[in-house]
């Protein structure tokens, strides 16, 4: 249930903070973190008992320009050059001030994580994103969204920065101008508990969770398979509503054409990216494997059974045992070796002719130095070579992309573009930098509007007193 009722002004809460946020993923922990460096009192409430969110089952990777971890790895890197990488991706269909503001900011927030927070960022060495022209994706160690989670909530609790969990948020309590006064919340036990606020921030992701929703904007994944959070059920796009904020680019989403099936495993794109190429059950190739893994998923899904199986071989094998997700995938089973391509074509009972006049045109195109017919060329230092490795896999919607429409400091715009009084929105609650549909997904814009909106946020919340 997503209400808004106007009686904030007539409720005695029994308790008022400066700040509330909805949503202890990671955009609603480095809000926090941002309002309490600021001397903001702030109190987060999320619906789980552990606080997880949509990051937890993310890769964990943040981009950043111009990091230390860059420097000291000969990365040349600037915001302005990211700017371009994100615009370019989503067809300049973003707001530009946004953008400019997350790239202009993401490397400041990262270095403060790690310095006050004790986060241990590491540059992603060895290869490209899809649309990134630097390598500039910072993780932890073990890269998995789980630990950035865990590195999170450690800083929270060294912060006493106040969560309370189990605390499922229903209704923001308003007056006539539209100011939030507080919000109610339910206890699994079905008690109702309330708590004031001067500042309320969103910061509970999107609605990929929510299917009713995900027809009426995304028709083409409403039958996917949903690979996010649960809780995502798009109670900030609720609430915006009857707030009358405005609302844009509720098409965009973020999906992934790499999720092992049926073991629901996410495969790193750096498989594709190395060299790696997806075969439907014709044994065919159908998509250009380096346009983006966001709008792949929909591809997959549109090929035979909904399935593709990635093609790779020993080196990028080696090269992925370095993230932890591809390491499950491996020791659960789905990676499978064969030793030909007349192997691998009868065991997966593939066209063993359409496998051959795959590998025979990429031989072509490799020798010759020209792209194929959608577009992708084949450096022959990434000439795949036996024994192949393969693992079935299907596309999946991850995380939604639009939401409500906000400046460059979080602040929520009204349907006439003005601010609504003391309403913040971050991460997948907000508009985020993906343009309108799945395209325009460039890789880590997910988290880096969680964590860098997330850390603007916080910090204009401290501002506008």
């Amino acid at each position: 249930m997503a209400d808004v009722r106007e009686d904030g002004s007539s409720i005695d809460f029994e308790l008022e903070v400066p700040l509330v946020i909805v949503g202890g993923g990671a955009c609603g922990l480095v809000a926090g973190l941002a309002a309490m460096s600021r001397g903001i009192e702030t109190v987060i409430l999320e619906r789980d008992d552990t606080p997880r969110g949509s990051t937890f089952m993310s890769s964990g990777f943040v981009p950043a320009a111009n990091t230390r971890f860059q420097k000291a790895a000969g990365v040349q890197d600037s915001p302005e050059q990211m700017a371009e990488d994100i615009a370019r991706k989503n067809g300049h269909e973003s707001d530009p001030a946004i953008v400019k503001a997350l790239a202009e900011a993401s490397g400041k927030v990262i270095e403060w994580l790690a310095d006050e927070h004790n986060i241990p960022f590491e540059l992603v060495e060895g290869f490209l994103y899809p649309g990134h022209t630097s390598m500039r994706m910072h993780c932890t160690p073990r890269r998995t969204g789980e630990e950035l989670m865990a590195c999170l909530l450690n800083a929270a609790e060294k912060a006493e920065l106040p969560i309370l969990t189990e605390a499922r948020v229903t209704t923001l309590h308003i007056d006539k101008e539209k100011r939030v006064h507080g919000i109610s919340y339910q206890r699994p036990d079905g008690n109702i508990e309330t708590i004031g606020c001067k500042n309320l921030l969103l910061a509970c992701n999107g609605y990929g969770g929510n299917p009713e929703l995900i027809g009426q904007h995304i028709p083409k994944m409403k039958s996917a398979l949903y690979y996010g959070h649960e809780g995502n059920q798009g109670e900030a796009i609720l609430w915006g509503k009857a707030l009358n904020a405005s609302l844009k680019d509720l098409a965009a989403y973020q999906g992934h054409g790499s999720l092992a099936w049926p073991h629901q495993t996410l495969i790193s794109w750096a498989v594709m990216m190395q060299g790696g190429v997806q075969l439907n059950l014709h044994g065919q190739r159908f998509s250009n494997e380096h346009g983006g893994y966001s709008e792949q998923a929909a591809k997959v899904l549109s090929q035979p059974e909904g399935v593709a199986f990635n093609v790779f071989d020993e080196r990028i094998h080696e090269q992925c045992l370095q993230f932890e997700d591809y390491r499950n995938a491996h020791a659960a089973g789905a990676v499978k070796v064969f030793q030909s391509i007349d192997d691998m074509a009868k065991k997966l009972q593939l066209p063993s002719a359409d496998v051959h006049q795959v590998f025979d045109e990429i031989r072509t195109l490799q020798t010759n130095g020209t792209a194929d017919r959608f577009g992708r060329t084949f450096p022959a230092v990434q000439e795949l070579v036996p024994p192949y490795h393969v693992i079935k896999v299907t596309g999946a919607l991850f995380h939604t992309q639009g939401g409500l429409e906000i400046l460059a400091n979080g602040r929520v715009l009204d349907e006439r573009g003005e601010r609504l009084p003391n309403l913040f929105a971050a991460g997948g609650a907000a508009r985020g930098v993906s343009g309108a549909g799945d395209s325009g997904y460039l890789s880590g814009n997910g988290l880096l509007s969680a964590v860098v909106m997330g850390a603007l946020a916080g910090q204009a919340v401290a501002e506008s007193r």
